[in-house]
């Protein structure tokens, strides 16, 4: 379990294909903190820390994962988002994220307005509604509220802090996205759905 705040910008520095998966390698500073088994979010998807030492840690993707989230297309030198996983006794800062990424989404426009950068990213039709204006939404592993949405699009509104300290600073339009909905909506939707029947 995470709550979306990242923690520090890593840098792929390894990508090794295995059968069916990828095998990453990703240096940051808190890497000699980790464990091997312990759980980490990159780019809001969760790992197991296989891995590391002073300067970086490995990760396994399977194939599975590789087709649900953008993790596929990472490249030595991407910055990815990474964020440890909750402990019982942390502030709870973001929102309750899972690490099971429900789709990808793709950025169409960026806009600068004042000092807070629009994006608007478009996603399957099928989650409509799963999304909900001034909901929690999970973009990368960022704990963000949807600002509007409309036809299977949604723009959530960043702060200079979090585009300085995230890798959206590196995003372009047309970049992919890992979108993880609220998991206290889906719960709503799965139990309203099961009394029409």
């Amino acid at each position: 379990m995470f709550t979306g705040i990242i923690q520090e910008v890593g840098t792929i520095a390894r990508v090794k294909d295995l059968q069916g998966g990828k095998e990453l390698t990703i240096a940051c500073e808190f890497s000699d903190q980790l464990q091997v088994d312990q759980s980490i979010s990159i780019n809001g998807v969760c790992h197991t820390v296989t891995a590391f030492d002073e300067y970086g840690f490995t990760v396994q993707s399977v194939e599975e994962t590789l087709r649900k989230t953008n993790i596929g297309d990472l490249a030595q030198n991407d910055p990815v988002n990474l964020e440890r996983s909750l402990h019982p006794d942390q502030l709870l800062d973001g929102h309750l994220v899972q690490g099971h990424v429900d789709a990808v989404g793709t950025i169409e426009k960026i806009d600068q307005e004042g000092t807070d950068y629009l994006f608007t990213i478009s996603y399957p039709d099928e989650y409509q509604s799963l999304i909900v204006g001034r909901g929690s939404i999970s973009v990368d592993g960022i704990s963000l509220t949807v600002a509007n949405e409309k036809d299977c699009q949604f723009t959530i509104a960043i702060i200079p802090y979090t585009y300085n300290h995230t890798n959206l600073n590196a995003r372009e339009t047309g970049d992919s996205v890992n979108l993880e909905f609220d998991v206290l909506g889906k719960y709503v939707v799965k139990y309203m759905e099961s009394r029409e029947d």
